[in-house]
């Protein structure tokens, strides 16, 4: 095992270069309707918000990024499709948006009837669990330029105007619940990559710490989705929301200007520790990169943290602060 500390960028994601291209592709985007569905909310929070009357709709869009190529490896593709509606679902949930539909992009490289099943397979998974319909999409034939499959969508939420969760009522003093993932989700799956690549481990090996199912099976698990969420908004006063994807806890600049104080985060689960240790990577870029056993976040008074705890199975996990970012002694921002 290397003694070298893997890092994102040295996987091929830096993430700082990619905010440089998302901002300078954002500053071109000048062009904005007027009206009925004119934008509410600028690029950059968790979900577009459209006006259409006392409602606003909400639509996001993502993928499932480079754990295709897992699914590929493994010849499994039946749990992607649910990583798909996940990605997509927990971004409308974080800004209170209730999910209604969705549409897929399936890029692939040539046709096969039986892949085709397992990606509809898992799509209608997660759209039962998500309680959405999925009302189209496109698939297209691209031999030049896919080299196996790509995974995408985007999805249509709604939302009452008066019940839009941007992060606005945050406040010190208010608690952070964490509500625990499934696993890695579908996040930050090019370091992971180079970690098993470079490690003396196949896809294809026992789990060292669960020898009933492979690293590739563990690393497929689907990522969780959060709809238990709206039952949390009809009974409490939630005053900020987050799902934490790529860049780890860095995203909670969407949120709030104001500081997290993580004094008793959830504990990592096991693939996240076995990922560590063979990449030798820095907790501080395991932070940055993972969601490290922690995949949603509800920000609200401590008064209605029970309620919260109890429909969604978190547990209180810190506290807003004035400023900063940190879990334990460990200063992420």
């Amino acid at each position: 095992m290397s003694e070298k500390h893997l890092t994102y960028a040295d996987s091929g994601v830096d993430i700082s270069k990619e905010e440089k291209t998302v901002k300078t592709l954002i500053e071109k985007l000048s062009y904005v309707r007027k009206g009925i569905g004119a934008p509410l909310t600028g690029i950059g929070h968790y979900a577009g918000l459209l006006d259409f009357g006392e409602y606003a709709l909400a639509l996001t869009t993502d993928g499932v990024g480079s754990k295709v190529l897992i699914a590929n490896e493994m010849k499994r593709w039946n749990t992607v499709g649910i990583d798909c509606i996940a990605m997509n679902v927990n971004d409308l949930l974080a800004i209170g948006a209730e999910p209604v539909a969705f549409v897929d992009y399936l890029a692939v490289e040539k046709h096969d009837e039986s892949f085709a099943a397992q990606i509809g397979e898992g799509l209608v998974k997660g759209a039962e669990i998500s309680r959405i319909s999925i009302v189209g999409g496109e698939t297209a034939t691209l031999p030049g330029i896919i080299k196996g499959f790509d995974l995408a969508g985007t999805c249509l939420g709604i939302v009452r105007k008066d019940q839009i969760i941007e992060g606005g009522k945050v406040s010190v003093g208010d608690v952070i619940v964490g509500i625990p993932s499934s696993g890695v989700h579908s996040n930050g799956y090019t370091l992971v990559r180079k970690i098993i690549e470079e490690s003396s481990y196949s896809y294809h090996d026992p789990c060292p710490y669960d020898s009933s199912k492979t690293i590739g099976d563990e690393l497929l698990t689907p990522t969780r989705i959060y709809i238990e969420i709206l039952d949390v908004l009809k009974a409490c006063e939630v005053h900020g929301l987050a799902h934490i994807t790529g860049s780890g806890l860095l995203k909670l600049r969407r949120v709030t200007k104001l500081g997290f104080d993580f004094y008793d985060p959830l504990e990592p689960q096991e693939i996240f520790k076995f990922l560590q240790k063979e990449g030798v990577v820095k907790d501080l870029e395991m932070y940055r990169t993972f969601n490290m056993g922690m995949g949603f976040l509800i920000i609200l008074p401590e008064k209605d943290a029970t309620k919260a705890i109890e429909i969604t199975g978190g547990k209180i996990v810190g506290k807003i602060v004035e400023s900063g970012i940190r879990v334990k002694d460990l200063v992420i921002e």
